[in-house]
């Protein structure tokens, strides 16, 4: 056997467990573990994407995106997030994924922190490690509804510490911060001297609450955000970041030589999501919800202690031993996540995706009854 030597910054890295779930789960299966829309691409980006092609617009892009699309996204974040940005400090990128993973390497050096909240969307901490920074967990409890708090940030602030990542709403929680919280830990930021990187893919999924960008309150946050959950073009893999043009002019040098440009064709499809009609994503969300009531309201049934989401379409109900759960749950047929997956104060917790058919989730908590007792 040949002895391969790696570099030390993959060593520990483990392969995504939600990843996992399509290896392990055959097609008889339901499938809650992955947090994708069931829905099709919205008509008018369907079509889009097919004039880019028939016009031949199939060619490099500028490196930071054609220009009409950041103007676009320049607008939205005016009109609908009441942050300032002009073209030139947005870059496209290829979905929200790239997006962290160019912030965490344009912004962390080797032995630098990175406060992340936990449980959190696994990427987090593998990218703040991949770029030789610490991960320092943020715990979120159950008790205070998964919220990041201002007061547990500041806790944890030390002089090595550069990030504060943000995710409202939450992956795997469903959380939605509110507008007092969000604005503290942005001032926490200012009066610091730290740059929020903050995940904003699940902004348009919410059912109650409002969504707040810390980018409101403060130049130091960079907005991640992007078009896979609303408007479900998930494999197109479009997104963007936008901040302060210093920060991004870095960020652009790893965005630069990791990826040259976004696809073209995606853009196109970005452009005609963005300035289309919007009734799609209503319809989808009103959908979302009606699938969150009908687990929330089944799980509860079941004896499973679970927090109502305020957003994205995920639950996150406590189900003891996680581990032992989830093995039960696919031999049952249904495929989720242990909560551990997302971070040490995730154990003991299960993650659920609603983000399929309304009627696939009843037959998913009919089969979840035997692992629950009822």
């Amino acid at each position: 056997m040949i002895m391969r030597k790696f570099a030390s910054r993959v060593k520990d890295i483990q392969l995504s467990e939600i990843r996992k779930i399509f290896e392990v789960a055959d097609e008889d299966t339901i499938n809650l573990g992955i947090g994708e829309p069931d829905f099709s691409v919205p008509d008018h980006v369907r079509e889009a994407v097919k004039d880019a092609v028939d016009e031949g617009l199939t060619h490099y892009t500028s490196n930071m995106g054609m220009e009409e699309l950041r103007e676009a996204i320049a607008d939205k974040l005016k009109s609908e997030n009441r942050v300032h940005a002009e073209p030139e400090s947005i870059i496209v990128t290829v979905g929200a994924s790239e997006a962290i993973f160019m912030c965490t390497q344009a912004l962390l050096d080797i032995g630098d922190h990175a406060l992340i909240p936990d449980p959190g969307f696994l990427s987090y901490d593998a990218c703040v490690r991949l770029s030789g920074a610490v991960s320092i967990p943020v715990p979120l409890s159950m008790d205070e509804g998964f919220s990041m708090s201002p007061e547990r940030v500041e806790s944890l602030i030390t002089q090595d510490t550069r990030v504060i990542i943000m995710n409202s709403p939450s992956n795997p929680t469903g959380s939605v911060m509110g507008k007092d919280d969000v604005k503290g830990i942005a001032e926490i930021a200012e009066d610091n001297d730290l740059i929020i990187i903050s995940d904003e893919i699940y902004e348009k999924i919410i059912y109650d609450g409002k969504h707040y960008s810390p980018a409101q309150f403060t130049d130091n946050a960079l907005i991640v955000n992007g078009f896979s959950k609303t408007y479900a073009m998930t494999g197109l893999r479009i997104g963007y970041v936008a901040g302060c043009e210093d920060i991004i002019e870095e960020l652009l040098k790893v965005h630069q030589y990791n990826t040259a440009c976004a696809p073209s064709i995606s853009q196109y499809a970005a452009l005609a999501a963005i300035r289309g009609p919007q009734n799609c994503v209503k319809d989808m969300v009103d959908e979302f919800r009606r699938r969150r009531d009908l687990m929330f309201r089944s799980l509860t049934d079941m004896g499973l202690e679970c927090v109502l989401p305020g957003g994205a379409f995920y639950m996150f109900p406590y189900a003891g031993d996680s581990e032992e759960f989830t093995k039960l749950s696919l031999e049952a047929g249904v495929a989720v996540v242990p909560g551990s997956a997302f971070g040490n104060e995730g154990k003991g917790y299960i993650r659920m995706s609603y983000a399929t058919s309304y009627e696939l989730i009843e037959e998913a908590m009919e089969r979840l009854k035997t692992v629950c007792g009822v």
